[in-house]
């Protein structure tokens, strides 16, 4: 074989393959739609970020160390890492907070909770104000209006001595509930 040949052989080859990329099928029809998408929203709030609807932890309220002879100590209600309970609700959803027994109130004397310790009791108050002059009883209810962003509600407590107390830890859990 000649190398004119080899050539013209080649050159058909190549031309072989470049019509077999050339001739293959064209379509004959499009079809076009579409994807629809749906998501189903409810209301909803989240207090200190937790969006559960039971055991969600409110706060905690600590009177710190004091002594056993103690006239009144103070504290304020911190949830999670901030002073008060965030509460976020969906807009337009309004809640209401309240405020529920605690597992001393019997012992409470002439205030509306107690912590227990050691067989003896120490009472205290919540409060919705700073100046600790508007009592939270048992019941009351607070609203927290919804605007979509998380709302602070702050919950002021004061703890009152008695005589005999002894040294040891004292403590209580109120129920709280958020409505929406």
């Amino acid at each position: 074989m000649s190398v004119i040949s080899l050539r013209r052989t080649s050159s058909i080859a190549a031309a072989a393959c470049l019509g077999l990329v050339a001739t293959s099928p064209s379509f004959a029809a499009t079809v076009t739609g579409q994807v629809d998408a749906t998501i189903t929203l409810t209301s909803a709030c989240e207090v200190n970020g937790s969006n559960g609807t039971t055991g969600v932890e409110f706060g905690t309220i600590d009177f710190g160390s004091q002594t056993t002879l103690f006239s009144q100590a103070d504290g304020e209600l911190v949830g999670g890492a901030q002073s008060g309970i965030s509460i976020q609700c969906s807009p337009g959803q309004d809640a209401t907070l309240t405020f529920l027994a605690g597992i001393n109130d019997a012992d409470a004397g002439a205030y509306t909770r107690a912590m227990a310790g050691n067989g003896q009791f120490v009472p205290y108050n919540l409060y919705s104000d700073s100046g600790r002059q508007t009592v939270l009883d048992n019941g009351d209810e607070l609203t927290v209006v919804a605007d979509g962003s998380a709302q602070t509600i702050p919950v002021y407590a004061r703890a009152f001595g008695n005589d005999g107390l002894a040294a040891g830890t004292y403590s209580d859990t109120v129920q709280v509930s958020l409505e929406f």
